[in-house]
């Protein structure tokens, strides 16, 4: 069996004991705020507090992705010790890291003939993508090889359902997704998006829910069509959250309630700063393992 080691991006959203505890190396995603660049790091470089604090007072964020150089440095060390890479990256769906991560395999394979580098999209973001990586080091740990455990991601990624909504529409006129108008009034209704990730890892709209209790009731509502096993799943469920932990601890105590078969309690983490640049204060996210996505 070949030894390999599991990387990803800091955009997992996981909490950094979980990359230092199954030794997981991360390449940090960047962004630029009120004139200063801060890695995407799990919240050292700035507190998730401090970061939304100042989004919500009018700061922009503007965020990059890891470049190939970035990704190099991770994987060379562990190609140099002997070892192989299997290196998990954010959806190619709403960013260009994938591509990035392939040019430094390329690079990898001509300077370290011998080993291995493979390269998964996990048509996933947060701690949605986080749930897929966890699950390829359980395999590991399980004593699945590096060719097993690239396989089971690529038939079962689309099994992992993401599913949020959010709050504060600010970000999304900001981010130029919504007009003026529609942040404006959406906020003053209470008019909050449900939306979710299609077959390419893309995020998309599906339905609007006035007030919050409602749209945590639908969220709900969409684990329980979608989840294997519907109210008998008994895999593991993440939430993570922007600046509001109030609604994504009602919504995990709503499925700990129905959903008596979890594995565990569901794990609740922020949402990191670089996706949070993009969703703003305001957002819950919801995932799990279900049947496979569709368009």
């Amino acid at each position: 069996m070949s030894d390999f080691v599991i990387s990803c991006c800091s955009t997992a959203d996981m909490p950094l004991s979980f990359f230092k505890e199954n030794k997981i190396p991360f390449a940090s995603f960047h962004y630029d705020m009120d004139g200063k660049t801060y890695d995407d790091d799990c919240g050292q470089s700035m507190t998730f507090e401090e970061f939304y604090k100042r989004v919500a007072a009018g700061a922009c964020p503007v965020t990059s992705q890891v470049n190939p150089e970035e990704y190099t440095e991770i994987f060379e060390p562990v190609l140099r010790s002997g070892k192989d890479v299997l290196h998990i990256t954010l959806s190619s769906g709403i960013s260009g890291t994938y591509n990035s991560a392939c040019i430094a395999r390329d690079l990898m394979m001509e300077a370290y003939p011998d080993r291995k580098v493979i390269i998964v999209d996990s048509l996933g973001a947060s701690s949605g993508y986080g749930l897929l990586v966890d699950r390829a080091h359980e395999l590991r740990r399980e004593g699945k090889s590096l060719e097993e455990v690239q396989k089971w991601l690529e038939e079962n990624k689309l099994k992992l359902h993401h599913w949020f909504f959010s709050t504060d529409l600010t970000s999304y006129y900001r981010g130029g997704r919504i007009s003026k108008t529609s942040a404006v009034f959406g906020t003053a209704l209470h008019i909050c998006p449900l939306l979710n990730m299609d077959t390419e890892g893309k995020l998309i709209p599906r339905t609007k829910y006035r007030g919050m209790k409602k749209v945590v009731e639908e969220i709900v509502k969409r684990m329980e069509e979608y989840a294997e096993g519907g109210l008998a799943y008994s895999e593991k469920c993440y939430i993570s959250h922007s600046a509001c932990y109030e609604y994504a601890r009602l919504t995990a105590d709503i499925i700990e309630e129905r959903f008596s078969n979890l594995q565990g309690k569901v794990m609740i983490n922020s949402v990191g700063t670089v996706i949070g640049a993009h969703t703003g204060p305001g957002t819950v996210a919801l995932f799990f393992w279900g049947n496979e996505r569709t368009r």
